[in-house]
């Protein structure tokens, strides 16, 4: 399974010793299979006001996605991972499983109604 992982928005704010600080986070996480078959989990990730560290804060126009992703990767871990992954998995497998008619009740034929003309 191949994961590739974007930021869909962000919420920020000002707090007393920095401007714009990112308090929350929207991302998508997509699994693809071999063959092709994706599915995606879509999550929201806080960071609460009190984890912001003036000293190593960087400005929001100096962020990359690769650095968000990095704070949200590190939260998503362990058994959360593990259930996002899941989640893609059962979106996958609903795209691929089939439900075929039984072999041993086939299918009934439905005839077209043929309208009947009144004299």
């Amino acid at each position: 399974m191949e994961y590739t992982w974007k930021i869909t928005g962000v919420k920020t704010m000002d707090t007393d010793s920095v401007e714009n600080a990112i308090v929350q986070t929207y991302w998508e996480k997509t699994g693809t299979d071999a063959e092709g078959n994706e599915g995606k989990f879509t999550g929201a990730t806080p960071f609460p006001k009190s984890s912001i560290d003036p000293d190593k804060f960087v400005s929001f126009d100096k962020l990359t996605e690769e650095v968000v992703l990095g704070w949200i990767k590190d939260v998503v871990i362990g058994s959360y991972e593990e259930h996002v992954n899941s989640q893609i998995q059962k979106q996958i497998d609903a795209k691929i499983i089939k439900q075929p008619s039984l072999p041993w009740a086939p299918e009934e034929v439905v005839e077209p109604i043929v309208p009947t003309t009144e004299e």
